[in-house]
């Protein structure tokens, strides 16, 4: 595996790693709260659950990354970036928040290339 491969597929994995933090534990939190646009501290409360299983599914993304880079399967690699690209395609298209394709899937993307390059 190249070292830029390693490097944009470590991104992406602290990337889901950083969401799963923000969902799971700092939802209701301000920063966290602007960060995802949420209107107010009652939906915060309201959405805590749904949001801390996004969260976990994050997690599992990331995790799956970095037993891609352990074991060195590019096939575990590939399958989780491709994931983690539709999820951030549908993310984007569902919340019609385009901020998101661009932090979850153009990273995703750009790790896919590097692998497929090889």
């Amino acid at each position: 595996m190249k070292i830029i491969t390693i490097i944009l597929v470590l991104f992406v994995a602290f990337e889901h790693f950083y969401f799963l933090i923000l969902e799971m534990f700092l939802w209701t939190k301000p920063r966290t709260m602007k960060a995802f646009g949420t209107k107010s501290k009652q939906f915060a409360e309201d959405t805590k659950v749904l949001a801390a299983n996004q969260g976990l599914y994050n997690g599992i993304l990331a995790s799956g990354l970095l037993f891609s880079l352990i074991t060195k399967d590019l096939g575990v690699a590939i399958f989780f970036l491709a994931c983690i690209i539709i999820a951030g395609i549908y993310g984007a298209y569902s919340t019609k928040k385009i901020k998101l394709f661009y932090i979850q899937a153009i990273p995703a993307t750009a790790a896919l290339i590097t692998i497929l390059l090889n």
